[in-house]
């Protein structure tokens, strides 16, 4: 039979994200999450053309339980001898990983060192690698670095102003997030413009729960808002992005906080949701300052709106030429209304919206939502599963052409 498909897994501490892709034509055959594992809430969604699964799991589920389903499912609909490869995403490749790695000993050893600066996802991406290894052998597994398209950032971009020791000695630094996704759009951006993406310059706005802003430089990441962790730069759903440092010294010492307190606060009940008091969902906030005129549901938005066109901003200062800005992840796909409110920020550079392109360019679909006379922006929606599976092809067909052992 002729193996055509590739398995990408995106592992979760407590769900498993699943497609399957032929990395050639793009094409999905399958794809659904298991979400709320190990409690009794668990459940699975697979979406098939054919037909789709949506169910409760018997508790507990765990993640071998989840894709134990999946592979029964791969079984009768004739799929899994189809699977050559599996794909996945890993957060944090540190400073030892800028390209995707064929999995063996040594990698996963590393992946489990770096859970000392990724410990809410490096956990969990290696449980998923372990759990699929078990489950699909005799087949190459690849990982595939969220932070691997950064890596071509300077230093100038990436290091903090603290003793230069706790970089040389402790890896702290700015390492960036959300690459996949990043790289993705700025490829699409550079063939709507008909150039090869080592030829573009681009702004990368990544907006979703979790957001990022990437300057793209010759197809490259020189610098990004995301740092040490995914909670510096813009504010977003429930994180606060940037603050003075001396607030956490204040929380701490003066208000009584722990040091998990803190953590919980900026991670999980801030951003979006700390200012609005009502929602992290943007279309939430949407709905609030609509017929109901919420002031907090508004001035979270007006903040969050804000400080992406800063970080934009900010970002236009390290190119001599922009091709454009580009918007994708959740909100910036779908939200005109937030996409609206950045760029009424931003004239200076010469960004102006259409308003019936923004209206009209959502839910899945690409084009631009710039007037005839702004610089360019683009509305593309992400497919980090896609470049997954594209990047793990990529691989396997190098190692094949240089007689390397898959």
């Amino acid at each position: 039979m002729n193996k055509k498909l590739i398995l990408v897994i995106n592992c979760g501490s407590s769900s498993v994200k699943f497609s399957l892709i032929n990395p050639e034509n793009g094409q999905t055959t399958l794809s659904g999450l298991a979400e709320r594992l190990l409690t009794s809430q668990a459940s699975i969604k697979i979406n098939q053309k054919s037909n789709s699964i949506n169910k409760k799991l018997t508790s507990p589920c765990d993640h071998q339980s989840a894709i134990s389903l999946l592979v029964n499912v791969l079984k009768q609909e004739q799929l899994i001898d189809n699977i050559f490869a599996v794909g996945h995403r890993v957060v944090h490749g540190g400073e030892t990983y800028n390209d995707p790695m064929l999995i063996n000993e040594d990698v996963k050893a590393i992946i489990n060192q770096l859970k000392q600066i990724a410990p809410l996802h490096n956990p969990a991406n290696l449980l998923g690698i372990n759990v699929a290894q078990t489950t699909f052998v005799n087949i190459p597994h690849v990982a595939i670095f969220d932070t691997a398209f950064h890596q071509t950032m300077p230093k100038q971009s990436f290091i903090y102003g603290i003793p230069y020791e706790l970089y040389q000695k402790h890896g702290i630094r700015r390492y960036g997030f959300h690459g996949t996704s990043h790289n993705f759009v700025s490829q699409q951006a550079a063939k709507m413009l008909g150039k090869s993406q080592n030829n573009c310059n681009f702004i990368s706005a990544h907006l979703g729960n979790g957001c990022s802003v990437t300057a793209i430089k010759n197809g490259k990441s020189i610098d990004s808002s995301m740092g040490f962790t995914p909670l510096e730069g813009v504010m977003m759903g429930t994180r606060s992005g940037d603050l003075d440092p001396g607030i956490i010294f204040h929380l701490v010492e003066q208000l009584g906080y722990s040091l998990k307190d803190v953590n919980e606060l900026l991670n999980k009940k801030s951003g979006l949701l700390g200012i609005s008091g009502i929602s992290n969902d943007c279309r939430e906030l949407e709905k609030a300052i609509t017929p109901d005129k919420n002031c907090r549901a508004k001035l979270a938005l007006s903040i969050f709106s804000y400080r992406i066109a800063k970080s934009i901003a900010s970002f236009s200062a390290v190119f001599e030429r922009l091709d454009g800005l580009i918007f994708t992840g959740g909100i910036g796909e779908n939200s005109m209304l937030v996409r609206e409110m950045v760029l009424s920020h931003l004239s200076l550079l010469n960004f102006k919206i259409d308003i019936e392109k923004n209206e009209k360019i959502r839910f899945g679909k690409t084009g631009l939502i710039s007037s005839p006379h702004s610089r360019d922006c683009w509305v593309i929606p992400t497919n980090e599963e896609l470049m997954i599976a594209k990047q793990t092809n990529d691989l396997l067909v190098y190692n094949a052409s240089h007689g390397e052992n898959t």
